[in-house]
């Protein structure tokens, strides 16, 4: 029988367990360590680089209108589109509007996201809003940093891999590694009394990394895994995975994909380790409103999911409904307020900084990111530029919260919620996690 969680959740005291133990934890992919990203703030506000070559901001998102991460892309989209909204009405950058070409990621699967990134260096564009899937950022993040020069800033990946990715310290992203997300489904696994399950993901950098981190935590913290698995996305059928899943005879079963996770999730019931069979733990790559209505009613009941949300302290359903009026048939959200943030920051940098090339971005980042001495907070694109028109330094706090960056453009902290389904097509909250992200 499926062990169904109790009416209070305890997980933040079993989060904190394992986050412990991956506190020291690193990649294990051998990629070369680049420099880190300057993160200090006590050095003096910059003045505008004489030789500086942009004076209008020009961004382009790389975000997934297709592919398998397809419904990701409108909550991002409309983030971004706010964002550039606010900034416009409120002047704009530098005097000017900012300029926002748009761009479809696609996936893996498809060279798109490299046809997408040409399109951007022809249009002169000196940051990338993206990508989504962290191994689309991997095929096209040298390309688009080291070779070009481009600020790119992610709303949405989380694979650890790319914290010491070689990105010439322009790479920065909103959502935090899956290092803590990884050890907070370990945490709510524990806090819920299982012992041994099973985990499957994807084989790219996302679902690796955190398949990895998962097994990683909930095995120090005294778990057994009887099932680690990776998959093709590709594949025509999970019939083999599944029945060695099935061998193992879990308590539960953690899955890390995207769209496929329908085809998975199918292939499990029909195996009889269903929704309803084992209890089914999702994350933010495949929690989704609509990719499981047209399962037989009831059958996710039960399910429960982690995303990245916004700190404890952010309204974000309020922000959700000024989602709502950039694009009205908004049904999903994730991601949303990261891919506003994302572009808030790097407005808010460039007028910091008195210029729009991304190098002078990327050096104004974590001054204005993150909180120091004699910064002065602010939430809304007129409040930092009135205290940058003073004189002063804002310390720009977003949708999702404050926005520390560490030395990698990592975020420093974050907060996953954890979610039940309570139909094939809803879910609610029943529990936050806020910690800080470890980092190599």
């Amino acid at each position: 029988m499926k062990r169904r969680i109790a009416g209070s959740l305890a997980a933040i005291g079993a989060a904190s367990l394992v986050l412990a133990a991956c506190g020291g934890s690193s990649d294990d992919s051998g990629s070369p360590t680049p420099t880190p990203t300057d993160t200090s703030t006590s050095e003096p506000a910059p003045s505008p680089d004489a030789e500086c070559a942009n004076d209008q901001l020009i961004i382009g998102t790389l975000l997934p209108a297709t592919g398998d991460l397809a419904f990701l892309g409108p909550p991002e989209y409309a983030g971004v589109d706010l964002a550039v909204e606010e900034v416009n009405a409120g002047g704009g950058v530098l005097g000017q509007p900012i300029i926002n070409e748009f761009g479809d990621s696609g996936d893996t699967k498809t060279d798109l996201a490299s046809q997408t990134v040409d399109s951007h260096i022809s249009k002169g564009v000196q940051v990338i809003i993206g990508a989504a899937a962290s191994g689309v950022t991997a095929n096209v993040l040298e390309k688009v940093t080291v070779q070009n020069g481009i600020l790119m800033i992610s709303p949405a990946n989380t694979a650890p891999s790319l914290t010491t990715a070689p990105d010439d310290g322009l790479y920065f992203r909103t959502a935090p590694s899956d290092v803590l997300q990884g050890a907070i489904v370990a945490g709510e696994a524990i806090d819920l009394g299982f012992t041994a399950g099973a985990t499957i993901s994807r084989d790219d950098p996302y679902g690796n990394g955190l398949r990895e981190a998962f097994v990683r935590d909930f095995e120090a913290a005294g778990g057994t895994i009887t099932s680690n698995l990776k998959y093709d996305p590709a594949a025509p059928s999970f019939e083999a995975e599944v029945a060695e899943i099935a061998a193992g005879n879990p308590e539960f079963v953690q899955v890390v994909g995207f769209d496929e996770t329908t085809k998975l999730l199918q292939e499990m019931i029909k195996q009889g380790i269903g929704p309803q069979d084992v209890q089914i733990f999702l994350v933010d790559g495949n929690i989704s409103t609509t990719a499981y209505a047209d399962f037989p009613a009831g059958t996710m009941d039960g399910a429960i999911a982690t995303v990245p949300t916004g700190d404890p302290n952010s309204d974000v359903d309020a922000f959700n409904e000024r989602l709502l009026t950039v694009d009205p048939d908004l049904t999903d959200f994730a991601y949303g307020a990261q891919a506003y943030d994302a572009t808030m920051l790097v407005a808010i940098a460039a007028q910091y900084a008195g210029c729009a090339d991304a190098r002078a971005i990327a050096d104004a980042l974590p001054t204005i990111a993150n909180e120091a001495p004699g910064s002065e907070i602010c939430t809304t694109w007129d409040e930092c530029n009135a205290i940058i028109e003073a004189g002063g330094t804002p310390n720009f706090n977003g949708a999702t919260g404050p926005l520390d960056f560490n030395e990698f453009g990592d975020p420093k902290a974050a907060t996953i919620a954890i979610v039940e389904y309570v139909s094939n097509t809803e879910f609610e909250e029943i529990g936050q996690v806020t910690a800080d992200v470890p980092t190599p």
